[in-house]
């Protein structure tokens, strides 16, 4: 467990702090990828008489980044010193002097082909690139990702030698080095297109809503609607957390940011540590499934289904709701069943005082949807909210107005975000060049549709424990992309939604971040409250557990991703708000209206709710009526006997008083 924990903190300040010349160098570097996206979103012609090839403009966001990874991310897992080594500026100098080779014959790769008939000068110098991706990628992701990304690049030079399921076409190591480093399906494929068009811009507008104030904004706000009421800090810390982590996109940095005020006072409030923890890692998860952000993987999702991304926001509406639901109702049963009160209304803020300071918050956020849900201009939206935060921040914010210090400490996040972000996407890139050049893809759906029998609830077993193995070692982003082309397209061939797949993928691949034994963002959190990890994991597992069902629920219901007429969605939802409420009074031992449940009436309610959102012959050969039926014979008993218990016992109390 200590490993684990050295693991999480290394990751934290894993950063190398480099000195001035150096780091004026990165930020200069950091301004140029700014310019050129808005460059590129707006069409504003900076480059006059020039116009950017596709692969032009992903070769020069890959010089202004990568060499950025060498100089702040160290060789090892943490940083050891502000001097950048001999070996890591060679390495820097190389990756910008190849990626300006292949700027300067972009046309020249497009008009001849040389994806898969390259000159010997050019497969040499994507040989570099492979490799000096590679190594970028096993940096910002980690050893887990650098085998997985190694192992599956390499895999067009052995393809048909594998057995049956996983043989494909194989190539020689020249045409392979080409494919990935000069096809539009490797380097700078899907994910970096993705990155490229989209998540830019969303990263400038939440990092300018974290150095504005905006985490404090939140958690002030939170605590001034949900404060007072029982287990206030723990509802708390569902809405600030979630907000933030929607627009941070990053579990761990969001448990380590909003944590820190949360956790404190659900602890003030006598909830247990490894609870308290474990509700600030489960909002900061949810978080990330939460629109209208949602990180990285959201925006590569829509590249993958070929949608804009305000359709894969619609989608995840109503399963975030529903998870947050299930974390509310979790923890003010808990908060019921221990007699756990709010805080007084002396501590807490002020509502209007809150909205007087932050209200431009809530105005760019609410611009930002419109933009997105309304106006439907993705790639727009945030570099116009973002603007527009900042200025009305200057005019009105007395408090959080930046200076020099705030513009520089903005730039630098961009730095790290881009970085890291850019190295792990061109890396997953180099895993989708393999799967696209050797046909494993396109082959291996009919296998795993022989593998599940035909059985699309063996085929979502399957994904499901796939998408979780892939979780715990990979970023959530890279088991999502490797498994939108591997298993997605086997799950979609059994008549299943495609949105409602990808999106099921998605989910399991987060549950790694609360499920022991990694649960990163549990043991972030638990480093915080200062609480056994493991503990924390299985209180996050507990609390959150509600989202081991949703994905079954939505990919077998699509009404509930808005898929159906409004009647059909609102019945959908409705039995599903019922079922997540059973469930998460089952989970906590307490129903409110009723009181204290015992183990039997807590697994009798637990199995009706998982009954109760289920559609009709899939899991159980029944028509709909009668699924609700069969979930209202176990639900309805147990409620009434608990009732009746519950108001017998509370009358011998009274008459014993």
């Amino acid at each position: 467990m200590s490993t684990k924990m050295d693991d999480l903190e290394a990751s934290v300040s894993r950063f190398r702090p480099v000195g001035n010349a150096w780091l004026w160098l990165l930020r200069a570097s950091t301004c140029a990828v700014v310019f050129l996206s808005i460059n590129q979103a707006f069409n504003l012609h900076f480059f006059v008489g020039h116009t950017l090839l596709a692969n032009q403009y992903m070769y020069l966001l890959l010089l202004l980044i990568i060499p950025s990874v060498f100089i702040i991310l160290p060789i090892g897992k943490a940083a050891t010193g502000t001097r950048v080594p001999f070996y890591d500026i060679v390495l820097a100098v190389l990756t910008g002097s190849v990626l300006c080779w292949f700027i300067a014959n972009s046309l020249n790769m497009m008009q001849n082909g040389w994806e898969l008939a390259a000159p010997a000068r050019a497969t040499y110098i994507s040989m570099a690139l492979w490799v000096l991706i590679f190594e970028a990628s096993r940096r910002a992701g980690g050893t887990a990702l650098a085998v997985i990304v190694g192992v599956v690049s390499l895999y067009p030079l052995f393809a048909d030698a594998m057995p049956g399921p996983i043989r494909g076409f194989s190539y020689p190591l020249e045409t392979a080095a080409g494919y990935h480093a000069m096809s539009n399906e490797s380097i700078v494929g899907i994910p970096m297109r993705a990155f490229a068009n989209l998540v830019i811009g969303f990263l400038i507008f939440g990092a300018a809503l974290q150095h504005t104030g905006a985490g404090t904004f939140f958690i002030n706000l939170a605590f001034a609607l949900l404060g007072h009421i029982r287990g206030g800090p723990a509802k708390v810390a569902i809405v600030a957390s979630g907000l933030m982590g929607s627009m941070s996109g990053s579990v761990v940095t969001n448990v380590m940011t909003t944590g820190v005020m949360t956790i404190p006072a659900m602890r003030r409030i006598k909830l247990k540590a490894p609870f308290a923890a474990g509700v600030e890692a489960c909002a900061s998860t949810g978080g990330v499934l939460m629109p209208p952000v949602m990180g990285a993987t959201a925006f590569i999702m829509a590249n993958f289904l070929e949608v804009s991304y305000a359709s894969v926001a619609m989608a995840a509406i109503i399963p975030s709701f529903l998870y947050f639901f299930g974390l509310f109702i979790q923890i003010d049963a808990r908060a019921a069943r221990e007699g756990i009160k709010g805080l007084e209304a002396a501590e807490l803020p002020s509502v209007r005082q809150t909205l007087k300071e932050g209200w431009f918050y809530i105005f760019a956020f609410a611009l930002l949807v419109y933009l997105l849900l309304f106006l439907r201009r993705e790639m727009l939206a945030p570099f116009y909210a973002t603007p527009v935060l900042l200025i009305i921040n200057q005019l009105f914010s007395k408090n959080t107005r930046w200076g020099r210090d705030e513009l520089l400490a903005f730039v630098d996040t961009l730095t790290k975000l881009f970085a890291e972000l850019v190295s792990v996407l061109a890396g997953i890139g180099l895993i989708v060049g393999a799967l696209s050049m050797t046909g494993l893809a396109g082959t291996l759906v009919n296998d795993l549709l022989s593998i599940a029998g035909g059985s699309p609830m063996v085929l979502l077993i399957i994904g499901a424990m796939t998408s979780f193995v892939l979780g715990i070692g990979m970023t959530v982003t890279a088991a999502y992309i490797f498994l939108a082309i591997i298993l997605a397209p086997a799950l979609v061939a059994t008549g299943m939604n495609a949105m409602a797949v990808h999106m099921f993928i998605f989910y399991w691949g987060m549950l790694s971040f609360i499920t022991p034994p990694v649960a990163l963002g549990a043991f972030a959190a638990a480093s915080v409250a200062k609480a056994p990890p493991m503990a924390t994991g299985v209180e996050a597992m507990r609390l959150g557990s509600v989202i081991y069902f949703i994905p079954f629920f939505f990919v077998l219901d699509p009404a509930l991703i808005l898929v159906g007429s409004p009647g059909e969605i609102v019945i959908a939802l409705s039995i599903a708000v019922l079922g997540v409420m059973c469930f998460a009074s089952g989970m906590q031992g307490y129903l409110a209206g009723v009181g204290r449940l015992k183990l039997h009436d807590r697994l009798l309610l637990i199995a009706g709710s998982i009954i109760m959102p289920l559609p009709g012959h899939t899991v159980i050969p029944l028509e709909k009526h009668e699924i609700l039926g069969l979930a209202g014979l176990v639900i309805i008993p147990v409620v009434a006997s608990a009732f009746l218990r519950e108001r017998r016992l509370g009358k011998i109390e009274l008459s014993h008083d």
